[in-house]
């Protein structure tokens, strides 16, 4: 892994340039430490004079696409976005992860799907074409001897921004989805089935789903604010691993502001269910996304994750420093 900027023993004058930090996430629980962060203030207090922007995005490709415009210094974002864009060239790299699994395949109430097999002829929604959940669909219809309409076969995937999933479904116009949560228990709390569950999407339930990813110039540039942030993305993750029916609440306005949406408890504490909020990374789960995102066609090459992936500032912040 690279070793990335120096952090220890930098002069704060010195290496920090900017006067602005600009953080991307999505309305998801796979991002619930950014949404509890920002409820609880955790990012403006850290950054101190540093002005916070934040805004909020439906898709790792529209993250990456605002990474590529330079309009969005750190993100989270799925890791088959991150990886890809690694693999065009943008100046990215992980620094670490947000969360494992949190991702299920819901069937519209009254759709007769019980397997992957039963995709056959659907309609099925995803975040966006090359996000995280949608490589991982092309992998699974592949496995199922499947292919999408563009690839020749009969499976029609959409791109359907979660959180209006239900309204897609309400107007047949979307047979199933794969979704990250909390849509999925929302969506299976108004009577939708779940059809698999985040462990049967892909390697039991252990794979990422979220990961911090920074532009390295701006990393270069401003060691001390992510650094700063690296802390406050891992006070938010200890508050929601502590502190479940407090950080419930957090995720929940958080969600109402972004969506206008209101996720109840027992919904969020479904999707929590099935989501591990973590900052660690899994290197081999890593490797087996760029392996799909070049199965998938969204890469030709498997980009260099050693260099594309910096631990260093999680280390140290990890280490108190």
């Amino acid at each position: 892994m690279a070793t990335g900027a120096v952090l220890l023993g930098v002069n704060t004058a010195q290496a920090q340039k900017a006067t602005t930090v600009r953080i991307g996430y999505f309305p998801n629980l796979t991002h619930a430490p950014a949404l509890v962060a920002l409820e609880r203030g955790e990012f403006a207090k850290a950054f101190g004079k540093v002005t916070l922007q934040t805004k909020d995005f439906p898709s790792g490709t529209q993250l990456s696409e605002a990474f590529a415009a330079g309009t969005i210094d750190i993100g989270y974002m799925g890791p088959g976005p991150a990886i890809n864009a690694v693999a065009k060239g943008l100046p990215l790299q992980i620094i670490a992860g947000a969360s494992n699994a949190g991702a299920v395949l819901i069937a519209r109430k009254g759709v007769s799907i019980t397997s992957f097999k039963d995709l056959a002829g659907k309609k099925v929604g995803v975040p966006s074409l090359g996000n995280t959940q949608d490589i991982s669909l092309r992998h699974i219809l592949k496995d199922q001897g499947l292919k999408s309409q563009v690839d020749g076969g009969n499976v029609s995937i959409l791109p359907v921004a979660p959180a209006d999933v239900a309204a897609a479904f309400s107007s047949k116009s979307l047979d199933a989805a794969l979704v990250p949560e909390p849509w999925g228990a929302l969506l299976e709390s108004q009577g939708n089935k779940l059809v698999l569950d985040e462990k049967a999407i892909w390697r039991g339930g252990n794979y990422p789903s979220a990961v911090v990813v920074v532009n390295t110039q701006f990393a270069a540039d401003n060691p001390q604010i992510v650094q700063a942030f690296m802390k406050a993305h891992l006070n938010a993750i200890s508050f929601i691993v502590k502190n479940p029916p407090a950080a419930q609440n957090a995720i929940s306005a958080q969600l109402l502001k972004l969506t206008g949406q209101k996720v109840n408890a027992l919904v969020l504490q479904r999707a929590l269910a099935r989501t591990r909020i973590t900052a660690d990374i899994d290197m081999d789960a890593l490797k087996e996304y760029a392996d799909l995102n070049r199965e998938a066609g969204y890469a030709r090459e498997i980009p260099d994750l050693k260099a594309a992936v910096n631990l260093s500032y999680l280390n140290a912040a990890k280490a108190g420093k």
